[in-house]
């Protein structure tokens, strides 16, 4: 069963499956349709061209790597992402960033997984977006997260991946920005690391 996140909320993706090695951060989104005569005419919808990153984190918030659509694979080759959906166009996930969690350096505490628009496209024009963690052993989804919240703002810090002691947790993010890269989220990634 998925369990549907609350901004801020934080689980134990290892009390949804026996054995955890290997993730997949989906993010997915649609553009928001344009209404009256003229969107009809041209379609209804625009291209959106969203980005989704991953940034590594040891124990003292000091970045240790960053995986984005300019570097598709971490230094240790234990992260990979799926390249870069402009679009935002069709079914389910349009882009993908998938963790070997026992491929992991042991230094790497948290993993933060933003989202931004290159193009500097807001919010305001993007709908149905949402991440989800999913269990690439059994492709069940362990948890998603909607971001639906509007806005002028052309990134969002989505949720964090964080090593305890009895495994791997999830906390839902959320928190709106500004930014067209990775780079320009790094310092609102490392405050919004869990403590």
């Amino acid at each position: 069963m998925t369990i549907s996140l609350a901004k801020n909320q934080t689980i134990s993706l290892e009390k949804q499956t026996s054995s955890l090695s290997s993730v997949s951060m989906g993010l997915g989104w649609d553009p928001v349709k344009a209404g009256g005569f003229f969107g009809k005419l041209l379609g209804g919808a625009s291209e959106i061209d969203l980005d989704a990153s991953c940034i590594l984190f040891d124990a003292q918030k000091q970045v240790l790597d960053n995986i984005w659509f300019q570097q598709l694979q971490s230094r240790d080759g234990s992260i990979q992402h799926s390249g870069d959906n402009r679009t935002g166009e069709g079914e389910g996930d349009d882009e993908t960033i998938q963790v070997d969690l026992n491929r992991l350096p042991a230094n790497v505490q948290t993993l933060v997984f933003t989202v931004n628009s290159f193009q500097g496209q807001t919010f305001d024009k993007v709908a149905n977006a949402y991440c989800r963690i999913v269990d690439l052993a059994t492709r069940k989804e362990l948890a998603r997260f909607d971001l639906g919240e509007k806005g002028s703002h052309t990134g969002v810090v989505m949720a964090a991946l964080q090593r305890t002691a009895s495994g791997w947790n999830m906390t839902a993010i959320g928190t709106p920005t500004n930014g067209r890269t990775v780079q320009d989220l790094l310092n609102l990634a490392a405050q919004a690391v869990p403590a």
